[in-house]
């Protein structure tokens, strides 16, 4: 398809349905005024609603006014137009290209239903940039396969309908329809990379290479292949190598795997559980000290929105963790009668106070943290063990044994959240039980 006809357009759609809504992402510029367009024309051919989203960065003294612009374009296309404003403020060193983006993204994962398709304009002059973007980034096979036509997003679907079409099929169809759009200024800025390429790289090697944006999306379609078969490969593996507690890997079945095949399974398992895989700087780190690092040791390796943590044979894959409650923190619970509850730090949720018959209920206690050296009786008649046994025993992280809860009553432990409550030498035991409830890790404590 080397021309844009907007009943082939609606067609390519149709093997997506069902389909409530089709939203497109408007930025009023040539592509995104062109895919509009061309789908208002097909509209009757639709499965489901075409609604178009225009986001306000607001980066640009304009952009009020181009916002407005797309609102009337709308109205004349008879298209509802739904507007989200922003005003991105960089930190120190932070792209601006990528905090807009992960801005305008975010704004479309808000707004889709199940059901639903975003539609964005790229083309194949797009894909020729992104994969020379990748390459020159160092990227492996998942990053050259660049952009897919079609992939899960949010609630719904991220559909790029025009990639196979070169971007001069777009200005002929603008041309034919006598369309107006938006030129934002910042797309002839060279200090982008993207533009760089766009406006200085790429017409030297259209210049020699006719072909050139063709042949390079077509590579990219090769490492897409090459991509999707590395993740079967990867898949067949990873139920063999499960670890002890959900989601994680055995540290022993990595390491009887050869590198290649280890990184490859890294890669795959950490897009799985939901995050952005490591450079090869952090995979190398994860392969030459995690993974041989003693079994009592306690390594970790960081990135953006994920670290990777050992113990014993699972390898973890988490959430960055929370601020550690402060050593000398100490909190003050009052108990009645009754029930009782104590809101702890976030995100430590809370713990609850169930009271149980023939006990002795003290009035005021305290929840204090990181006490590694005290000692909890778990049962009469039975010796004193150190937390430190305790959580070894039932085979807690050493990462997370600072954050659980430990209940004083003066300067005796009466309770350890998520592990129950200690018995005394002397005196009636305690008349309740301490639930630890709403923090990140229910289930990984027996009483938690």
């Amino acid at each position: 398809m080397s021309q844009l006809d907007p009943a082939r357009l609606a067609a390519s759609l149709a093997d997506l349905a069902p389909v409530s809504r089709y939203w497109v992402a408007y930025s009023g510029g040539l592509d995104s005024e062109v895919l509009l367009c061309a789908l208002s024309e097909a509209r009757d051919r639709l499965a489901g609603e075409l609604v178009a989203v225009h986001v306000d960065h607001g980066l640009h003294p304009e952009s009020g006014r181009w916002a407005d612009r797309c609102r009337a374009r709308c109205v004349e296309l008879g298209v509802t137009c739904e507007v989200r404003r922003f005003r991105l403020v960089p930190m120190r060193g932070e792209s601006l290209e990528a905090l807009a983006r992960e801005a305008r993204y975010g704004a479309f994962v808000d707004l889709l239903g199940s059901g639903d398709l975003l539609l964005t304009a790229h083309h194949r002059d797009d894909q020729a940039e992104t994969l020379l973007l990748a390459l020159l980034r160092g990227s492996g096979v998942q990053g050259l396969a660049a952009m897919p036509r079609c992939m899960p997003f949010g609630a719904g679907r991220l559909v790029r309908p025009l990639l196979d079409l070169p971007r001069s099929a777009l200005v002929d169809f603008a041309a034919s329809r006598g369309l107006e759009w938006i030129e934002d200024p910042s797309n002839a800025a060279r200090t982008f990379d993207r533009n760089y390429l766009r406006h200085e790289v790429l017409p030297l090697l259209h210049a020699r290479w006719p072909s050139c944006s063709a042949t390079l999306a077509r590579s990219a379609g090769h490492c897409a292949e090459a991509a999707d078969l590395l993740d079967t490969l990867a898949d067949r593996t990873l139920a063999e190598l499960s670890g002890q507690r959900p989601g994680t890997l055995s540290v022993r079945g990595l390491m009887g795997l050869d590198r290649a095949q280890s990184a490859n399974l890294l890669r795959r398992w950490l897009r799985l559980r939901g995050f952005r895989p490591p450079d090869s700087r952090h995979l190398a780190r994860i392969l030459d000290e995690v993974l041989v690092a003693r079994p009592d040791a306690n390594p970790q390796v960081a990135w953006s929105g994920c670290e990777i943590r050992r113990y014993r044979d699972d390898l973890f894959a988490l959430d960055p963790l929370p601020q550690l409650p402060a050593s000398r923190q100490v909190l003050s619970w009052s108990i009645g009668s009754g029930a009782a509850s104590l809101d702890l730090p976030e995100p430590l949720g809370r713990l609850e106070w169930q009271p149980v018959a023939g006990g002795r209920t003290p009035r005021n206690l305290e929840v204090r943290f990181g006490r590694a050296a005290s000692s909890c009786r778990r049962a009469a008649g039975r010796p004193s063990r150190t937390l430190k046994a305790l959580f070894q025993e039932i085979g807690l992280p050493a990462w997370l044994r600072s954050y659980v809860p430990l209940v004083f009553d003066g300067e005796t432990l009466v309770a350890v959240a998520g592990l129950g409550v200690c018995q005394t030498v002397e005196g009636a035991p305690l008349g309740g039980q301490v639930r630890w409830i709403g923090h990140p890790w229910e289930g990984w404590l027996p009483g938690a």
